[in-house]
């Protein structure tokens, strides 16, 4: 038989579940007794079974993350600093691409295998965080909100939207396109909200003509710029909804010969690091993606840990504009 934690407690002079707390970090055991643990395992090379830990005392030591589409280039950007804050506290993490956020996918989710989960999909009309809460799995919103009361940590969506709004009123542009993201997310509707509102500020329509919707993928601003390049008047500059829906309407424009920025203006949002490469160059309403995955590592572990038991936190990042070459003033102006 191989080394058990039995045979690390007998060298090191201590009980067995001693030996389980000090190895997964447990703060109740002294210091002194972690070292004397840790050099009894080191001589005996033991390796702890992730396994047996896990049955023995129902906490795996693994957080769940959610996306529904690891192919869009958003997504891969908040999964790296995902796993770099969990690893430093401990945990390992899972990575989840349902397709589906419907009440069935709980029961794939909560089954003792994660000890919380990170939700970086969610829609505004989703039953699974309610079912997550109603099964006791902590959980936290990362970059979109649900109806369900947990920690989220998110951009200010509204003011960002009111952000690119503001820039395009500035730079002269009085025919103004957008294309949002679907209004069951909270990032769709919140950006939509703060841009309409800036432009009924500054006394501009947003015309029917001018709005398209999609989910936010590439091939959502590749297919409606022919579509509202086709209205008349047509827009001359256009908001999108995520930089990746951005870089699709980019593709579009150089198929059709349409000069970006000096025959249309794209702003868009997030500002992912393919936004600043020299074939895009875009201008967009930049957040902290970075900062925003590792806060939502931080809650999730304070959540399963039982250090933090208080009400829902929410974390706003602020916004602010980059400005880059896909956006100028309206020709002729």
């Amino acid at each position: 038989m191989g080394i058990t934690s039995r045979d690390v407690a007998r060298l090191a002079g201590v009980s067995q579940p001693t030996v389980s707390r000090a190895l997964r970090g447990d703060p109740r055991v002294s210091e002194d007794t972690v070292r004397k643990v840790r050099a009894a395992a080191e001589a005996l090379n033991y390796v702890p079974s992730e396994a047996g830990r896990s049955l023995s005392t129902r906490v795996s030591h693994r957080i769940g993350v959610l996306v529904t589409d690891l192919t869009n280039p958003f997504y891969p950007h908040l999964v790296g600093p995902l796993h770099d804050e969990l690893e430093e506290r401990g945990y390992r993490m899972m990575l989840f691409t349902e397709r589906s956020d419907a009440p069935a996918a709980a029961e794939r989710l909560v089954d003792r295998s994660i000890d919380g989960m990170v939700l970086a999909t969610s829609t505004l009309d989703s039953a699974l965080p309610a079912e997550l809460n109603r099964r006791g799995l902590p959980f936290v919103y990362l970059n979109r909100e649900g109806t369900a009361p947990a920690d989220a940590v998110v951009v200010d969506n509204r003011a960002g939207g009111e952000l690119a709004a503001r820039q395009l009123v500035e730079s002269g542009h009085r025919h103004i396109g957008a294309i949002f993201g679907p209004d069951n997310t909270s990032t769709g509707r919140d950006r939509e909200l703060g841009f309409r509102q800036a432009l009924a500020d500054a006394g501009i329509a947003l015309r029917p003509a001018h709005v398209r919707y999609g989910p936010f993928e590439f091939e959502t601003g590749l297919a409606a710029l022919p579509d509202l390049l086709s209205a008349r008047p047509a827009p001359t500059a256009l908001f999108c909804g995520n930089d990746v829906v951005a870089i699709g309407v980019l593709d579009a424009a150089t198929r059709l010969g349409v000069a970006v920025p000096e025959q249309l203006t794209v702003i868009g949002f997030d500002d992912i690091p393919m936004a600043s490469w020299a074939s895009f160059q875009l201008s967009t309403v930049r957040h902290d993606l970075h900062r925003m995955a590792r806060t939502a590592a931080q809650l999730v572990v304070e959540r399963v840990s039982g250090t933090y038991e208080g009400e829902p936190r929410r974390i706003v990042l602020t916004p602010r504009f980059v400005a880059r070459r896909t956006h100028a003033a309206p020709a002729g102006d």
